[in-house]
């Protein structure tokens, strides 16, 4: 976070809370406590569960602490000072932390009798403080280790303005309606069963139609681009991922191998060593390039207990992933049509605003980072002219490069205006040539260039974004369900069977509800259920080959004749429409 006025009045802020928590409840040791994107948080060792109902007391007292316009006090303190000083306390966790400091950088900042071990800035004095809120209350591993201590973390929110506050907390209550693990079970699309696995991901048969509509749909314009499909396994010998580099630099989100036959094998947690070993399979001209294959694979990555976030953050997802072997006369040219790639999957799925960031290589920790300098000067410098030329902003993050090269986030904005990282291009000159890749030229035996590509990012988490974007109302292309027929009486089956069977004809995806159930409940279960299109039958339908059509927004259609409803449909979701053809 930029280091600025409002981020210094969030660092306050966490400190004015922990001095309020100190208070109401005597015996509570401190953890960290910084400033964060919208807020603050602090995590507390407390003998007490903190509840909801104890955000509003925190808050009282903090109101209280503000009221009274107590100085921030900075003083600096040896080692052994500060350590006497927080033995006499017993902060253990601060204890902890000041052996990793040097004499002459210490300093305690006091606010009345709260006291903590920080580097500050802080504010003047706590009536600085305003248009602030606690929000919510979790648990924190100490350090974010989970072999360490869990903590009690509470969050809280923190603005320039009230107006902007009361948007965030709006915004934020909104979130939790649309929040996709909260719908997906309710929609019946996925689950996560406790007998397979933490973030191991079941879809069910609709969430399964709606994986293979986003397969199909970005297959097709994978391979409209240019793209050729290609197929690898889901293990492979531990000494590919040797050769890679993986094993070395990626170890830590590896699962551990598995022996067979008395060799190592390694369940895969990237495809690219596949698909370079495919790209060798053959001997390669400069008239071949660009090769561009195109895999939705499944790799499987370990991730911490307390970091998997449903769809967001699993420990198996399937890539859209791709890479392009290119010259490097080529590779901006590359760049670019991903670039708009990505661009043409924003629109579709009704993205309007994106950002995009610059991942570049941090020359202070070499050691995270594999390859020659100069390779990747040339391969940032080339990242930033497809940016500039194409007259895109950009912002650019030291030190957040893939290992084996720089890169470029796309993020984009959803339907109440919250930033998921999505698609993301990556430049790669180390596995070119750790596996000694060549392509015949003119001139000579040379090394392609490779470029790492994923636009949906995964299956699993697009699904979680789109979810949410579109708070379960897909458009009718992406729906499972795209039409709920509903009948009145028995005498209305057959027909209704006819209505389905036509639309299955059609290539639409309908759902009969022919229980002799009240039509009020049968429409409020497909209301529920977010299907786009409810069908009504009656006698009078039956009798004309008409059909009733309930709107999402309650509004009906009456006697609109099947073959007219079905060539409609047909069209929105052959136009890939975003909106409602029928109204």
């Amino acid at each position: 976070m930029e280091n600025n006025e409002l981020e210094i009045k969030r660092h306050s802020c966490a400190h004015i809370m922990a001095a309020a928590v100190q208070q109401l409840f005597p015996g509570t040791k401190l953890g960290i406590g910084p400033a964060v994107d919208n807020g603050f948080y602090y995590d507390f060792d407390c003998p007490h569960t903190f509840t909801p109902e104890d955000l509003k007391t925190i808050e009282t007292k903090m109101k209280e602490l503000i009221k009274a316009r107590i100085p921030f006090e900075c003083k600096q303190m040896s080692k052994a000072e500060a350590k006497e000083f927080f033995e006499k306390r017993g902060e253990t966790y601060k204890l902890e932390l000041l052996e990793e400091l040097n004499d002459g950088e210490i300093t305690l900042y006091f606010t009345g009798d709260y006291a903590d071990l920080c580097r500050g800035p802080h504010v003047e004095h706590t009536g600085k403080i305003n248009n602030f809120k606690l929000s919510s209350i979790a648990g924190a591993y100490w350090r974010g280790d989970e072999k360490n201590a869990t903590l009690q973390r509470i969050y809280g929110l923190s603005f320039n303005t009230k107006d902007e506050l009361n948007a965030y907390i709006k915004q934020q209550e909104e979130a939790a309606k649309r929040d996709h693990r909260k719908l997906g079970p309710e929609l019946d699309l996925f689950s996560i069963n406790d007998h397979i696995g933490p973030g191991l991901i079941i879809m069910h048969p609709k969430g399964g139609m709606l994986r293979k509509v986003l397969e199909d749909w970005i297959k097709t314009e994978n391979l409209k681009r240019g793209y050729d499909l290609v197929v690898s396994p889901h293990i492979a010998r531990l000494h590919l991922f040797e050769i890679s580099g993986h094993a070395g630099f990626y170890s830590d989100s590896m699962f551990h191998p598995m022996e067979v036959d008395g060799d190592n094998y390694q369940i895969k947690p990237m495809n690219c060593p596949f698909h370079v070993e495919i790209y060798k399979s053959n001997l390669r001209s400069y008239r071949d390039l660009p090769l561009r294959y195109s895999e939705l694979g499944t790799v499987y990555r370990y991730e911490r207990s307390g970091a998997l976030h449903g769809l967001l953050r699993v420990r198996g997802f399937t890539q859209d992933d791709a890479h392009i072997f290119c010259t490097p006369e080529q590779v901006e040219e590359e760049v670019k049509q991903c670039f708009e790639f990505a661009m043409h999957i924003f629109k579709t799925f009704g993205f309007e605003k994106y950002s995009v960031e610059l991942s570049t290589r941090d020359p202070e920790h070499p050691e995270h980072f594999t390859g020659e300098v100069a390779d990747w000067e040339r391969a940032e410098s080339a990242l930033k002219r497809v940016l500039e030329s194409n007259n895109i902003a950009y912002t650019t993050h030291a030190g957040e490069a893939a290992f084996y090269g720089p890169k470029i986030d796309i993020k984009v904005m959803d339907a109440i205006g919250r930033l998921w990282q999505l698609s993301t291009i990556q430049f790669d000159f180390n596995l070119p040539q750790r596996f000694d890749l060549e392509y015949v030229a003119a001139e000579g035996r040379k090394r392609p260039i490779m470029v790492h590509r994923a636009m949906f990012g995964s299956i699993e988490r697009f699904t979680g974004v789109i979810l949410e974007h579109f708070a379960g109302w897909f458009p009718l292309w992406l729906a499972p369900v795209q039409a709920k027929i509903l009948t009145l009486t028995d005498d209305q089956v057959p027909y209704a069977k006819e209505v389905a069977a036509q639309m299955r004809a059609a290539g639409l995806r309908p759902e009969l509800d022919l229980r002799p159930e009240k039509l009020g409940l049968k429409i409020r279960e497909a209301h529920l259920e977010r299907v786009p299109y409810t069908i009504i039958v009656g006698a009078k339908e039956a009798e004309n080959k008409a059909l009733t059509i309930r709107l999402r927004d309650g509004k009906n259609l009456n006697g609109l004749p099947m073959a007219d409803v079905i060539a409609k449909m047909k069209e929105e979701v052959d136009t890939f429409s975003l909106t409602n053809l029928l109204q």
